[in-house]
């Protein structure tokens, strides 16, 4: 399955200069957040496959008007194509706003989804969020902490994937893919592509 990630930085290769090759064969496209509704719009129109998002930190908008005919992953866990995906969308709380979350916020988040985990067999194949977890691609400040709720995730149901966005690869040093254990973290920042 091929997945295309997006997060955060609009691309000219997915707006502007859209060439349809590049993205031929991708299966479904996940949003890690803080791209405005047009964007997402416009990618769902022209690749007309299943589209997934958590909401990042700036995406206010959302709460009123969602991104039309993406599907929101942010607190639940879905089954595609055989695969389990769990979504919880925000970042760490340093200002009011809908998806922002202190760390007892996000554990308690986790903790009512369980019910949602335990329907698809307590396996988590892919988590997707908005924030990095903690001491895995974030930085020390605090809008761009990380969660430890996150790690705890992949410590426990060590998914195949975990997608995540909001530490912008331009502005730190951290890498597109690391390893965690079982985990291959990708961020998802401006556009990624890869094979599930």
């Amino acid at each position: 399955m091929k997945i295309l990630l997006i997060s955060d930085k609009l691309s000219p290769v997915l707006y502007d200069h859209f060439n349809p090759d590049i993205f031929q064969g991708v299966d479904i496209v996940i949003s890690c957040g803080d791209l405005p509704a047009y964007y997402l719009e416009f990618i769902i129109s022209m690749l007309n496959v299943p589209c997934y998002y958590v909401p990042g930190n700036h995406d206010n908008a959302f709460v009123k008007k969602p991104p039309p005919g993406w599907d929101l992953l942010d607190g639940n866990v879905i089954d595609f194509q055989g695969i389990s995906i769990m979504g919880l969308g925000g970042s760490m709380k340093y200002k009011e706003g809908p998806y922002q979350y202190t760390e007892k916020e996000m554990k308690g988040r986790l903790f009512r989804m369980k019910p949602k985990i335990w329907r698809q067999k307590n396996k988590i194949d892919i988590l997707v969020t908005h924030a990095p977890a903690k001491n895995l691609g974030d930085l020390e400040d605090l809008p761009h902490k990380g969660f430890k709720t996150f790690q705890k995730i992949l410590d426990y149901y060590k998914p195949k994937y975990f997608l995540h966005g909001h530490v912008h690869l331009n502005y730190s040093r951290n890498p597109r893919q690391i390893k965690y254990g079982e985990t291959e973290i990708i961020n998802g920042y401006e556009y990624h592509i890869f094979d599930y």
